[in-house]
């Protein structure tokens, strides 16, 4: 993957009010971010089966909400650890109510950290510019010499 400097983010929620914080607060405080938006879990689960039909690049990160109609964010977060185009992206749970089970559940399925789901533009921007810098930036990674198998760092 070339890094152009952008970050493409996938929302999954059906809440035309969140899309439109999260749209808002890429576009204010956060141009970087790429965002799109899909909603509901069928919804998100057709578009990573069309997407990898057609060879489309996935999103780096994903913000997932727990309460979805349907198809809960749980059941969508077991489907997309299972599939090999989801399975390593990073994943951002977050639910405006829920219970200590289930945020340890959604860990149990793969969730890569939990938040109390924003309620405004602020709270998305926040998401953006905190919760994205630490799934998303390059991280020092170790590389292996093909002489030696002795670890090189960057």
């Amino acid at each position: 993957m070339v890094d152009t400097g952008r970050c493409s983010v996938l929302l999954v929620d059906v809440e035309v009010a969140q899309i439109e914080f999260a749209r808002l607060a890429a576009a204010a405080a956060c141009p970087e971010v790429d965002l799109a938006a899909v909603d509901g879990g069928d919804a998100v689960l057709d578009w990573f089966e069309a997407g990898a039909k057609n060879q489309q690049q996935m999103p780096q990160i994903i913000l997932l909400d727990l309460k979805l109609p349907k198809l809960d964010g749980l059941a969508v977060l077991r489907k997309m650890r299972s599939l090999a185009v989801t399975s390593e992206i990073p994943v951002v749970v977050f639910s405006a109510e829920y219970s200590q089970d289930e945020v340890l559940m959604s860990y149990k399925a793969g969730a890569n950290t939990f938040v109390a789901k924003p309620g405004d533009v602020a709270g998305y921007a926040e998401i953006f510019q905190q919760r994205l810098t630490h799934w998303i930036q390059p991280q020092h990674k170790p590389t292996f010499s093909s002489t030696d198998g002795a670890a090189e760092q960057d």
